[in-house]
Protein backbone atom coordinates (compact mmCIF):
# COMPACT_ATOMS: atom_id res chain seq x y z
CA UNK A 1 0.00 0.00 0.00
CA UNK A 2 1.17 3.50 -0.75
CA UNK A 3 -0.58 6.77 -0.01
CA UNK A 4 0.12 10.02 -1.77
CA UNK A 5 1.23 12.87 0.45
CA UNK A 6 -0.27 16.27 -0.46
CA UNK A 7 2.11 18.96 -1.63
CA UNK A 8 2.77 20.75 1.65
CA UNK A 9 4.14 23.83 -0.11
CA UNK A 10 0.67 25.34 -0.12
CA UNK A 11 -0.50 27.44 -3.07
CA UNK A 12 -1.53 31.03 -2.47
CA UNK A 13 -5.27 30.61 -1.95
CA UNK A 14 -5.83 34.26 -2.82
CA UNK A 15 -5.14 33.28 -6.44
CA UNK A 16 -7.41 30.22 -6.43
CA UNK A 17 -11.03 30.67 -7.57
CA UNK A 18 -13.48 30.67 -4.62
CA UNK A 19 -15.35 27.70 -6.10
CA UNK A 20 -12.13 25.65 -5.95
CA UNK A 21 -11.65 26.51 -2.27
CA UNK A 22 -15.31 25.66 -1.58
CA UNK A 23 -14.89 22.31 -3.33
CA UNK A 24 -11.85 21.50 -1.16
CA UNK A 25 -13.86 22.36 1.94
CA UNK A 26 -16.67 20.00 0.90
CA UNK A 27 -14.16 17.25 0.13
CA UNK A 28 -12.73 17.65 3.64
CA UNK A 29 -16.16 16.91 5.18
CA UNK A 30 -17.52 14.06 3.05
CA UNK A 31 -15.55 10.92 2.28
CA UNK A 32 -16.30 7.27 1.53
CA UNK A 33 -13.71 4.59 0.89
CA UNK A 34 -13.75 2.90 -2.48
CA UNK A 35 -13.09 -0.43 -0.77
CA UNK A 36 -16.10 -2.78 -0.88
CA UNK A 37 -17.50 -4.70 2.04
CA UNK A 38 -16.80 -4.51 5.79
CA UNK A 39 -13.56 -3.04 7.11
CA UNK A 40 -12.18 -5.11 9.98
CA UNK A 41 -10.28 -3.13 12.64
CA UNK A 42 -6.57 -3.94 12.45
CA UNK A 43 -6.69 -5.21 8.87
CA UNK A 44 -4.67 -3.89 5.95
CA UNK A 45 -7.95 -2.60 4.52
CA UNK A 46 -8.56 -0.69 7.76
CA UNK A 47 -5.15 0.96 7.60
CA UNK A 48 -5.63 1.80 3.92
CA UNK A 49 -9.03 3.35 4.63
CA UNK A 50 -7.88 5.56 7.52
CA UNK A 51 -4.78 6.75 5.66
CA UNK A 52 -6.72 7.40 2.45
CA UNK A 53 -9.36 9.29 4.43
CA UNK A 54 -6.82 11.57 6.02
CA UNK A 55 -4.91 12.36 2.82
CA UNK A 56 -7.90 12.64 0.51
CA UNK A 57 -9.79 15.00 2.86
CA UNK A 58 -6.81 17.33 3.22
CA UNK A 59 -7.97 20.97 3.07
CA UNK A 60 -5.40 23.32 1.49
CA UNK A 61 -6.44 26.49 3.32
CA UNK A 62 -3.60 28.85 4.11
CA UNK A 63 -3.49 30.78 7.42
CA UNK A 64 -1.90 33.85 5.85
CA UNK A 65 -4.92 34.49 3.61
CA UNK A 66 -7.73 33.70 6.07
CA UNK A 67 -10.14 36.62 6.33
CA UNK A 68 -10.13 38.00 9.87
CA UNK A 69 -13.11 40.36 10.18
CA UNK A 70 -12.93 43.70 11.90
CA UNK A 71 -14.66 43.44 15.28
CA UNK A 72 -16.57 46.06 17.20
CA UNK A 73 -14.97 46.92 20.58
CA UNK A 74 -17.44 44.87 22.64
CA UNK A 75 -16.99 41.70 20.57
CA UNK A 76 -13.23 42.14 20.46
CA UNK A 77 -13.08 42.50 24.26
CA UNK A 78 -15.16 39.33 24.70
CA UNK A 79 -12.84 37.32 22.49
CA UNK A 80 -9.58 38.71 23.81
CA UNK A 81 -10.68 38.12 27.41
CA UNK A 82 -11.22 34.37 26.92
CA UNK A 83 -8.69 32.59 29.20
CA UNK A 84 -7.49 30.16 26.55
CA UNK A 85 -5.11 31.74 24.10
CA UNK A 86 -1.73 30.94 25.68
CA UNK A 87 -2.67 27.32 26.29
CA UNK A 88 -4.28 26.99 22.85
CA UNK A 89 -1.12 28.12 21.05
CA UNK A 90 1.15 26.02 23.26
CA UNK A 91 -1.07 22.93 22.93
CA UNK A 92 -0.81 23.03 19.14
CA UNK A 93 2.94 23.51 19.38
CA UNK A 94 3.33 20.46 21.61
CA UNK A 95 0.97 18.40 19.43
CA UNK A 96 3.03 19.10 16.31
CA UNK A 97 6.24 18.04 18.04
CA UNK A 98 4.73 14.89 19.54
CA UNK A 99 3.20 13.73 16.27
CA UNK A 100 6.36 14.42 14.34
CA UNK A 101 8.33 12.37 16.89
CA UNK A 102 5.95 9.42 16.67
CA UNK A 103 5.91 9.60 12.86
CA UNK A 104 9.73 9.36 12.81
CA UNK A 105 9.56 6.36 15.13
CA UNK A 106 7.10 4.64 12.79
CA UNK A 107 8.87 5.44 9.52
CA UNK A 108 11.03 2.31 9.45
CA UNK A 109 8.15 0.11 10.68
CA UNK A 110 5.17 1.41 8.70
CA UNK A 111 5.93 4.28 6.27
CA UNK A 112 2.27 4.75 5.25
CA UNK A 113 1.05 5.25 8.81
CA UNK A 114 4.10 7.41 9.53
CA UNK A 115 3.33 9.72 6.58
CA UNK A 116 -0.27 10.05 7.71
CA UNK A 117 0.64 10.98 11.28
CA UNK A 118 3.33 13.29 9.93
CA UNK A 119 0.64 15.14 7.96
CA UNK A 120 -1.47 15.28 11.14
CA UNK A 121 1.46 16.98 12.87
CA UNK A 122 1.83 19.41 9.97
CA UNK A 123 -1.82 20.34 10.32
CA UNK A 124 -1.38 20.87 14.07
CA UNK A 125 1.36 23.35 13.25
CA UNK A 126 -1.00 25.06 10.81
CA UNK A 127 -3.53 25.38 13.64
CA UNK A 128 -0.81 27.07 15.65
CA UNK A 129 -0.23 29.47 12.77
CA UNK A 130 -3.95 30.24 12.59
CA UNK A 131 -4.08 30.99 16.32
CA UNK A 132 -0.88 33.04 16.12
CA UNK A 133 -2.38 35.06 13.30
CA UNK A 134 -5.59 35.57 15.30
CA UNK A 135 -3.81 36.89 18.38
CA UNK A 136 -1.73 39.16 16.16
CA UNK A 137 -4.73 40.61 14.33
CA UNK A 138 -6.75 41.21 17.51
CA UNK A 139 -3.73 42.22 19.60
CA UNK A 140 -4.19 39.54 22.24
CA UNK A 141 -1.21 39.61 24.62
CA UNK A 142 0.51 36.26 25.09
CA UNK A 143 3.17 35.11 27.49
CA UNK A 144 6.44 33.98 25.89
CA UNK A 145 6.14 30.45 24.60
CA UNK A 146 8.10 27.80 26.48
CA UNK A 147 10.70 25.66 24.78
CA UNK A 148 9.04 22.68 23.13
CA UNK A 149 10.85 19.55 24.27
CA UNK A 150 11.10 16.37 22.22
CA UNK A 151 9.16 13.61 24.04
CA UNK A 152 11.20 10.73 25.47
CA UNK A 153 8.35 8.28 24.90
CA UNK A 154 6.89 9.19 21.50
CA UNK A 155 3.98 6.74 21.61
CA UNK A 156 2.90 7.89 25.09
CA UNK A 157 3.07 11.53 23.97
CA UNK A 158 1.02 10.75 20.87
CA UNK A 159 -1.60 8.95 22.97
CA UNK A 160 -1.84 11.84 25.45
CA UNK A 161 -2.35 14.29 22.59
CA UNK A 162 -4.86 12.05 20.80
CA UNK A 163 -7.05 11.28 23.81
CA UNK A 164 -6.88 14.90 24.94
CA UNK A 165 -8.12 16.03 21.54
CA UNK A 166 -10.96 13.49 21.68
CA UNK A 167 -12.14 14.97 24.98
CA UNK A 168 -11.58 18.63 24.18
CA UNK A 169 -12.99 18.50 20.65
CA UNK A 170 -16.24 16.90 21.83
CA UNK A 171 -16.91 19.93 24.03
CA UNK A 172 -15.37 22.39 21.57
CA UNK A 173 -17.84 21.32 18.86
CA UNK A 174 -20.72 22.20 21.17
CA UNK A 175 -19.23 25.45 22.44
CA UNK A 176 -18.46 26.60 18.91
CA UNK A 177 -22.07 25.94 17.88
CA UNK A 178 -23.34 27.67 21.04
CA UNK A 179 -21.16 30.70 20.30
CA UNK A 180 -22.52 30.77 16.75
CA UNK A 181 -26.15 30.57 17.89
CA UNK A 182 -25.68 33.24 20.54
CA UNK A 183 -23.91 35.61 18.17
CA UNK A 184 -20.82 35.64 20.39
CA UNK A 185 -18.76 34.91 17.27
CA UNK A 186 -19.73 37.10 14.30
CA UNK A 187 -20.72 35.10 11.22
CA UNK A 188 -17.54 36.16 9.42
CA UNK A 189 -15.35 34.89 12.26
CA UNK A 190 -17.30 31.61 12.38
CA UNK A 191 -16.65 31.14 8.66
CA UNK A 192 -12.94 31.82 9.14
CA UNK A 193 -12.57 29.35 12.02
CA UNK A 194 -14.86 26.63 10.62
CA UNK A 195 -12.17 24.72 8.64
CA UNK A 196 -10.02 24.48 11.78
CA UNK A 197 -12.87 23.03 13.85
CA UNK A 198 -13.73 20.46 11.17
CA UNK A 199 -10.07 19.57 10.85
CA UNK A 200 -10.05 18.59 14.52
CA UNK A 201 -12.85 16.16 13.68
CA UNK A 202 -10.59 14.53 11.08
CA UNK A 203 -7.74 14.38 13.59
CA UNK A 204 -9.69 12.48 16.20
CA UNK A 205 -11.26 10.25 13.56
CA UNK A 206 -7.74 9.24 12.54
CA UNK A 207 -6.68 8.77 16.16
CA UNK A 208 -9.69 6.60 17.07
CA UNK A 209 -8.94 4.32 14.13
CA UNK A 210 -5.21 4.26 14.90
CA UNK A 211 -6.03 3.07 18.45
CA UNK A 212 -8.21 0.25 17.12
CA UNK A 213 -5.73 -0.69 14.40
CA UNK A 214 -2.74 -0.59 16.74
CA UNK A 215 -4.53 -2.54 19.47
CA UNK A 216 -5.64 -5.27 17.05
CA UNK A 217 -2.09 -5.80 15.77
CA UNK A 218 -0.45 -6.17 19.19
CA UNK A 219 0.29 -9.62 20.62
CA UNK A 220 -1.71 -10.40 23.75
CA UNK A 221 1.06 -9.63 26.25
CA UNK A 222 1.74 -6.25 24.63
CA UNK A 223 -1.97 -5.52 24.33
CA UNK A 224 -2.37 -5.78 28.11
CA UNK A 225 0.43 -3.24 28.55
CA UNK A 226 -1.20 -0.98 25.97
CA UNK A 227 -4.51 -1.07 27.86
CA UNK A 228 -2.69 -0.10 31.04
CA UNK A 229 -1.16 2.84 29.20
CA UNK A 230 -4.59 3.90 27.92
CA UNK A 231 -5.93 3.85 31.49
CA UNK A 232 -2.88 5.82 32.64
CA UNK A 233 -3.47 8.43 29.93
CA UNK A 234 -7.07 8.95 31.09
CA UNK A 235 -5.90 9.21 34.70
CA UNK A 236 -3.25 11.75 33.69
CA UNK A 237 -5.72 13.84 31.69
CA UNK A 238 -8.27 13.71 34.51
CA UNK A 239 -5.71 14.87 37.06
CA UNK A 240 -4.57 17.63 34.71
CA UNK A 241 -8.10 18.95 34.25
CA UNK A 242 -8.98 18.71 37.93
CA UNK A 243 -5.90 20.76 38.73
CA UNK A 244 -6.77 23.42 36.19
CA UNK A 245 -10.42 23.48 37.26
CA UNK A 246 -9.21 24.41 40.75
CA UNK A 247 -7.54 27.44 39.26
CA UNK A 248 -3.92 26.38 39.66
CA UNK A 249 -1.69 29.21 38.55
CA UNK A 250 2.01 29.71 39.18
CA UNK A 251 1.52 33.44 39.73
CA UNK A 252 3.99 34.33 36.99
CA UNK A 253 1.48 35.00 34.23
CA UNK A 254 -2.15 35.29 33.31
CA UNK A 255 -4.48 32.58 34.63
CA UNK A 256 -5.27 30.16 31.82
CA UNK A 257 -8.02 27.59 31.51
CA UNK A 258 -7.22 24.38 29.65
CA UNK A 259 -10.54 23.11 31.05
CA UNK A 260 -12.41 25.83 29.16
CA UNK A 261 -13.93 23.36 26.71
CA UNK A 262 -15.75 21.69 29.62
CA UNK A 263 -16.94 24.72 31.60
CA UNK A 264 -16.84 27.65 29.17
CA UNK A 265 -20.48 27.94 28.10
CA UNK A 266 -21.01 31.11 30.17
CA UNK A 267 -18.13 32.74 28.33
CA UNK A 268 -19.62 32.26 24.86
CA UNK A 269 -23.31 32.95 25.50
CA UNK A 270 -25.34 35.49 27.44
CA UNK A 271 -27.98 32.84 28.11
CA UNK A 272 -27.93 30.60 31.16
CA UNK A 273 -27.29 27.25 29.49
CA UNK A 274 -27.99 24.22 31.64
CA UNK A 275 -25.42 21.45 31.67
CA UNK A 276 -27.74 18.90 30.08
CA UNK A 277 -28.64 21.33 27.29
CA UNK A 278 -24.97 21.98 26.60
CA UNK A 279 -24.28 18.24 26.53
CA UNK A 280 -27.09 17.74 24.01
CA UNK A 281 -25.58 20.40 21.76
CA UNK A 282 -22.14 18.80 22.07
CA UNK A 283 -23.55 15.39 21.18
CA UNK A 284 -25.55 16.72 18.24
CA UNK A 285 -22.56 18.60 16.85
CA UNK A 286 -20.26 15.64 17.39
CA UNK A 287 -22.62 13.38 15.43
CA UNK A 288 -23.12 15.98 12.70
CA UNK A 289 -19.43 16.59 12.12
CA UNK A 290 -18.65 12.87 11.84
CA UNK A 291 -21.68 12.09 9.69
CA UNK A 292 -19.95 12.82 6.38
CA UNK A 293 -17.24 10.19 6.78
CA UNK A 294 -17.41 6.51 5.88
CA UNK A 295 -19.50 4.73 8.52
CA UNK A 296 -17.11 1.79 8.46
CA UNK A 297 -14.44 3.91 10.14
CA UNK A 298 -14.63 3.97 13.92
CA UNK A 299 -15.58 7.09 15.88
CA UNK A 300 -14.42 8.14 19.35
CA UNK A 301 -17.00 6.61 21.69
CA UNK A 302 -16.01 7.18 25.32
CA UNK A 303 -17.39 10.68 25.92
CA UNK A 304 -20.30 10.47 23.45
CA UNK A 305 -21.48 7.25 25.11
CA UNK A 306 -21.07 8.68 28.61
CA UNK A 307 -23.12 11.72 27.59
CA UNK A 308 -25.81 9.57 25.98
CA UNK A 309 -26.02 7.57 29.20
CA UNK A 310 -26.21 10.74 31.29
CA UNK A 311 -28.98 12.17 29.11
CA UNK A 312 -30.97 8.98 29.60
CA UNK A 313 -30.40 8.59 33.34
CA UNK A 314 -30.49 12.13 34.71
CA UNK A 315 -34.00 13.05 33.53
CA UNK A 316 -35.26 9.68 34.82
CA UNK A 317 -33.72 10.25 38.23
CA UNK A 318 -35.29 13.70 38.44
CA UNK A 319 -38.70 12.28 37.58
CA UNK A 320 -38.28 9.64 40.28
CA UNK A 321 -37.34 12.28 42.82
CA UNK A 322 -40.30 14.45 41.89
CA UNK A 323 -42.72 11.53 42.09
CA UNK A 324 -41.40 10.62 45.55
CA UNK A 325 -42.23 14.08 46.92
CA UNK A 326 -45.66 14.40 48.63
CA UNK A 327 -48.30 16.31 46.72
Amino acid sequence: MSVATPDLSMPDLSRIPPETVDAADRTARFWTSKQPGPIKPGSEAHKRAMCDMFHETFNPYKPSVLAWPKLDPETRNKITSLPIWDIAVQTEGKARLRMAAYARQLMAIDPDMAKTIELNGWEENRHKEVLSRLVEVYEIPLDPEPAYVEPRDAEWAYMVTGYSECIDSFFAFGLFELAKRSGFFPAELVETFEPVIQEECRHILLFANWVAWHRANLPLHKRAWFELRVAAVYAFLGWERIGIARGIDDGKGKPQDNNFTVNGSKSVSNEDIKVLDLLRICLEENDRRFSGYDRRLLRPTTFPNLVRLALKLVPASRKTKSAAQPA
